[in-house]
């Protein structure tokens, strides 16, 4: 699991817990680091694999994708610090396209029009893909997307 407190900065009180002693003890520390005594626990995707798409929507729900982005490193290594191939190298076509998928629902269901940059976890054991971030603007991966493909 990941602990995150609450209005800290820079992961400070936070960690990821791997048994029930470490919960209780990074739980604690985190409650005491935030200004409002809370923290979120949510499932830990650490190893994972780090997918990107970069797609763009109109005012008439056409959707395009600009640029599929495969992180080298894996989850755990920020998005800013991680090799990254432009287009996907390893990645299966069909996984591609469900990517794809959940991105155009995505930007249709939040009503974004223009650039938006769509972030996955892909556990490649189970085939289980989770959202792990939205950028509905322009995005540090927009300028890699817009250097891999010409498209401004």
């Amino acid at each position: 699991m990941v602990v995150r407190p609450a209005y800290t900065m820079g992961g400070t009180g936070g960690g990821i817990v791997y048994n029930v002693d470490e919960l209780r003890t990074i739980t604690a520390r985190g409650i005491a680091a935030s200004l409002i005594g809370q923290v979120l626990i949510e499932e830990s995707v650490l190893g994972w694999e780090e997918l990107e798409l970069e797609v763009v929507r109109d005012a008439e729900n056409n959707k395009i994708t600009v640029c599929f982005i495969e992180n080298i490193d894996a989850m755990g290594v920020h998005t800013g610090d991680s090799f990254c191939a432009a287009p996907m190298l390893t990645i299966t076509k069909e996984l591609q396209e469900r990517l794809q998928e959940y991105s155009y629902r995505i930007v249709e269901a939040i009503g974004v029009i223009g650039g938006t940059n769509v972030q996955f976890a892909h556990d490649p054991v189970s085939d289980r893909v989770v959202v792990i971030e939205i950028n509905p603007r322009t995005s540090r991966s927009s300028a890699l997307a817009s250097k891999a493909t010409g498209f401004q």
